[in-house]
């Protein structure tokens, strides 16, 4: 079975990121699938943004928001996927433009890769309670996906960081969205030792601050590496067994970024 690099990266608006250094940053990655999360766009405009590299190649599948402006998710590819499917059963988020899953062929077995974009969220307001039905009701849905028997690997901004090594200023953020408790023993049922799902970034780089994925753009955040890690690879067991190495992507300087996040990027070995 031949290895595959898979990358997510939430664009913070595809328009704006394609102007800035997102098609370049396509053109010259080696990844053979890329997620997207918050394109800010329909369909169309979805397309026209990246028309450049889907004249090379690339081969799109979006899940447009159902509110103008906001979220968004895509799957960006070197082959077509084999079926694709938007939502995971909810009624009140299939069309949030939040999640989307492609079907691939992966050296004859097949692979499910998805692209999430998780809610943001704000303690006490809410937001944090529909993030919390999202958690609610998408916790449920990776229970059966894990036992579907499917490789498989979501992708996305999660949103929400699961341990202290997570962020660089943790005791800052207790009381945050994103770092409640709740949202970690959250992320501990779905990624924590003995589940069915790894992530595989910390799997690969254990012990360790980060490798952090996003920075605000408020004050010296980037330059000071003062950064969260909420953009996950989480794969089920044989898939996550093969992942052979992980990175983010940060960019060199301030000025080079073109999203306040870094794509993550991981190498599954054959």
């Amino acid at each position: 079975m031949p290895g595959i690099i898979v990358s997510t990266v939430n664009v913070n608006g595809v328009r704006a990121a394609a102007r800035k250094g997102l098609l370049e940053w396509l053109s010259s990655t080696e990844a053979g699938i890329v997620c997207l999360q918050e394109t800010r766009a329909d369909d169309k405009q979805l397309a026209t943004a990246l028309a450049p590299v889907l004249d090379e190649g690339w081969m799109l599948t979006s899940a447009e928001p159902a509110a103008k402006g906001r979220n968004g998710v895509a799957v960006l590819s070197r082959t077509a996927p084999a079926e694709v499917r938007i939502g995971f059963g909810s009624d009140e988020f299939d069309d949030a433009g939040r999640y989307l899953e492609a079907d691939f062929e992966h050296g004859g077995q097949p692979l499910t890769v998805a692209s999430l974009y998780l809610p943001s969220g704000e303690a006490n307001t809410p937001k944090q309670d529909e993030k919390d039905r999202f958690l609610a009701e998408f916790g449920a849905f990776l229970a059966v996906r894990a036992r579907s028997g499917r490789e498989m690997v979501v992708c996305g901004d999660w949103n929400s960081a699961h341990a202290e090594a997570d962020i660089k200023n943790w005791k800052g953020n207790l009381k945050s969205s994103g770092f409640l408790p709740h949202e970690r023993e959250w992320l501990t049922g779905i990624i924590g030792d003995g589940t069915p799902w790894t992530d595989v970034v910390r799997a690969l780089h254990p012990g360790v601050e980060g490798p952090y994925s996003w920075w605000s753009y408020r004050g010296k955040a980037f330059d000071n590496d003062a950064g969260w890690r909420i953009d996950y690879q989480v794969a089920t067991g044989a898939l996550a067994d093969r992942a052979a190495d992980a990175r983010v992507e940060r960019a060199a300087t301030y000025d080079a970024r073109w999203s306040d996040h870094a794509p993550v990027t991981v190498r599954y070995a054959a």
